[in-house]
């Protein structure tokens, strides 16, 4: 049965909510093998959950460990290890800054495992196109981790600062409300862990730099894991875009030591505040409308379905102007590498105002990216030793928790509340960029 234009309209069970749109007679007809998808979701959500939990308990296995040995009057080490070699070295001594940094490491790989079980999941889908894709990501990956973070770390036993329990304590509190918001507006945390480091505790912006990393890669494995499970994220349209994000990571990784980082932080942020008017001026939108599907996003099947637990209902959308926000993912990706942040509001906007998809799909598809991402530069800030233990590691918890909360919080809010809550972040980050452009951060 056809339209008066000869479109076959989308069928969708009660209770489906749908933009008003149609499809042509050239779309994929719908997948029959829902099992097999659900399956593929709970499994990626599974994986990100023991990475994070794992990450978790062996961090705290090497902090407790540390302070025992304070305790007991046997000085600890003060020197924490840089690559994969002393880590491995202090393991086998049981020294407690390698088992932190073990831990801190699984947490970075959480990402990269994701990826790697992905493709196994989308074999067993026999999805072809998504295979290739998704070992596309990975061969990125793996060429950033390997290849490039040797060439441009600088290996060595690097100093540790003596930061008492107090200081590690708020700054993990301080975490757990930069992963909330994260977990909420999409975004990796940094935006406040970077200033709260660097003005509160003095810490060096190397080093804020690679605790944002961690905070990232913590916001988008803990928040993830819930958002996957939930159906909330579009995995197709995530797996293609970050073909463009870690690309543009590695890219901007390379370019991080011939530019001028204070010049790029100054345009960024001017380019974020521009970026910012659209979705400021469909503030009060509900629902993306009059969205047509672009042609590749028939090809790719990105369309999708998301239940929404606020209205009850199944919420249906297209997505438009695949070509454009690729070219930003990949923009996102540069900054990214460039200034060592998730890039997330980069990520949200791309989708939001591009692709035109609702907020919250667009907020949980960026979560589900920004991680990957992250990895993609996370080896070559580990290997130029600016991932110190005992800042990271209460990052990392603090902003795992604050994310999971984010997560349960998120699918009970409407998409106009969302984007009241990310317009500010965009705004701050923005004034973020440009103070530390201007040197005042």
């Amino acid at each position: 049965m056809t339209d008066c234009c000869g479109r076959t309209p989308i069928r969708t069970r009660p209770g489906t909510v749908m933009q008003n749109i149609t499809i042509d007679d050239k779309t994929p007809p719908l997948r029959s093998d829902e099992g097999l998808i659900r399956k593929t979701e709970l499994i990626i959500s599974a994986v990100l959950r023991s990475g994070v939990l794992l990450s978790v308990a062996v961090i705290l296995a090497g902090v407790c460990y540390y302070y025992v040995l304070r305790l007991l009057g046997r000085a600890p080490p003060t020197t924490f290890p840089d690559t994969l070699a002393e880590v491995s070295t202090g393991l086998r001594a049981a020294e407690p800054m390698a088992i932190v940094t073990g831990g801190l490491l699984i947490l970075l790989a959480t990402p990269v495992l994701r990826v790697i079980v992905s493709i196994v999941a989308f074999a067993i889908e026999r999805d072809r196109t998504y295979v290739i894709i998704t070992t596309i990501v990975l061969a990125i990956l793996l060429f950033s981790i390997f290849g490039i973070g040797p060439y441009l770390g600088r290996p060595g036993m690097t100093d540790m600062p003596n930061n008492t329990f107090g200081v590690l304590l708020f700054i993990g509190l301080s975490s757990v409300i930069a992963g909330f918001i994260g977990a909420l507006a999409g975004l990796g945390g940094g935006v406040f862990i970077v200033p709260i480091l660097t003005l509160i505790f003095h810490v060096s912006f190397a080093t804020a730099i690679g605790a944002s990393i961690v905070s990232v890669i913590a916001t988008s494995s803990g928040a993830a894991a819930a958002y996957v499970r939930d159906r909330m994220t579009n995995l197709r349209v995530g797996m293609f875009l970050e073909i463009a994000t870690t690309a543009g990571a590695v890219c901007g990784a390379l370019l991080s030591s011939a530019l001028n980082d204070m010049v790029l932080f100054i345009v960024f942020g001017v380019i974020l505040l521009i970026s910012a008017i659209p979705l400021v001026l469909r503030l009060s939108e509900e629902l993306p409308r009059g969205v047509e599907n672009h042609k590749w996003a028939a090809w790719l099947r990105l369309p999708g379905t998301y239940s929404d637990l606020r209205t009850h209902q199944d919420v249906a959308y297209h997505v438009a102007h695949v070509r454009t926000g690729f070219g930003m993912m990949y923009v996102a990706g540069l900054i990214s590498g460039l200034l060592g942040i998730g890039s997330g509001t980069f990520k949200v906007l791309a989708m939001d105002t591009a692709m035109r998809l609702p907020m919250k799909v667009s907020t949980t598809t960026s979560n589900f990216m920004i991680g990957v991402t992250a990895a993609a530069s996370a080896g070559i800030f580990f290997q130029r030793g600016d991932m110190d233990p005992m800042i990271a590691a209460p990052v990392a918890i603090g902003v795992l928790g604050g994310s999971m909360f984010g997560a349960k919080t998120l699918n009970r809010l409407s998409n106009v509340h969302l984007k009241k809550v990310f317009v500010p972040m965009i705004v701050l980050v923005a004034l973020s960029m440009l103070a530390r452009g201007l040197g005042l951060l």
